[in-house]
């Protein structure tokens, strides 16, 4: 929607009334013997064309920020503080019609303080509070230490009982998505948390400018899908959000020194990181590693080479797993599927590397 046109009129009406009322003001003044019309009509027409032409550009600025401040709100947030400031705007319009009677300045300024802290002060109250305000309204106090779930949740997902350890899903390990196929193996023993500032990361990255993150982004939320259609798996969405990081990863962190939790990442920093604060860490590539088959010299394994190494002679292959294999004196063999036997096998900082040579 554009909002451009109504904001010139809007504008225009509301400057040009300002430039009626400065007029109307000016044409009392004694001083000036000048007739009213002549001081009010081009007030009005000055007022009005300013209106005009500099509305939408005063407004265009604040109204962006605002706009993408709310997007990053969440919606429980939103319908919290907005319940919040109504019920505090009609505290203080009560507590106004009494205190408006005292004498000035005091019947006049105080209401209009009161209506800033009541209304500052409840939408504070509600946002701060919105579980218990919510399990309230649902009739029940035993859902206080339930997360709230996203909107669109499956009843599924939403009703399974939290049991074992909490592991906070990050953004990496989303986008990665061998989450959910380990998670439908049922290795996973805990409830998968995901926190909302992650989801409203997956949300940003999916709605990029650029093709490959909004890609990536519209993957994680696909795995989010799956794995909230997967049976026998708890994963919740978690409204926490803690104040003292402002970064995604700091928040995991602070998160899971807060509850206890576990976090499950891809990502090499925040690995470490949080290793050094004590969060324990579960990486889905360690994982990957530790379940490849283990090849021992002098076994033999199929390999098709499909490309040369870096060495004179050399073939490349690699295993069903990603393990690549280099063959010495393999590049006769490219493009064919030979059995190999295993000479050596190096563990690498990027995974595992076998040397082998064709039988």
């Amino acid at each position: 929607m554009r909002f451009g046109p109504l904001l010139r009129i809007l504008g225009t009406a509301l400057y040009g009334f300002i430039g009626f009322e400065i007029g109307v003001v000016l044409a009392r003044t004694p001083e000036l013997a000048i007739d009213s019309w002549m001081l009010v009509v081009p007030f009005t027409l000055f007022g009005a064309a300013f209106g005009f032409l500099l509305a939408p550009w005063l407004v265009k600025a604040p109204a962006t920020a605002a706009h993408k401040a709310l997007r990053q709100v969440p919606i429980a947030d939103l319908v919290a503080g907005t319940i919040g400031v109504t019920a505090g705007l009609l505290i203080a319009a009560l507590l106004s019609v009494p205190i408006s009677r005292l004498p000035e300045p005091f019947g006049n300024v105080l209401p209009l303080i009161l209506v800033f802290m009541f209304g500052y002060l409840g939408a504070a109250l509600l946002v701060l509070r919105q579980r218990d305000f919510f399990s309230l309204l649902r009739g029940g106090g035993e859902e206080k230490s339930r997360p709230l779930s996203a909107p669109g949740d499956s009843p599924a997902s939403s009703a399974l009982e939290v049991t074992g350890p909490t592991l906070l899903l990050d953004t990496s390990v989303i986008i990665d998505g061998r989450i959910a196929d380990i998670a439908k193996t049922g290795f996973l023993l805990g409830t998968l948390t995901v926190p909302r500032f992650v989801l409203n990361e997956l949300q940003y990255i999916a709605d990029s400018a650029d093709s490959l993150r909004r890609n990536r982004g519209r993957r994680g939320l696909e795995v989010l899908d799956r794995l909230q259609n997967t049976p026998d798996v708890k994963i919740v969405f978690s409204d926490q959000d803690p104040a003292d990081a402002s970064q995604v990863d700091d928040k995991l962190i602070s998160l899971a020194r807060q509850i206890g939790a576990l976090i499950i990442t891809n990502d090499y920093n925040l690995n470490r990181v949080a290793r050094l604060q004590g969060v324990r860490i579960l990486n889905i590539n360690e994982l990957a590693n530790a379940v490849k088959s283990v090849y021992l010299p002098g076994e033999e394994i199929p390999l098709k080479i499909i490309q040369e190494g870096k060495e004179l002679g050399q073939g490349v292959g690699y295993l069903e797993d990603g393990t690549m294999v280099v063959v010495e004196n393999g590049r006769r063999y490219i493009n064919q599927e030979v059995l190999v036997q295993v000479t050596k096998v190096l563990q690498t900082n990027a995974g595992r590397l076998i040397f082998a040579t064709p039988e």
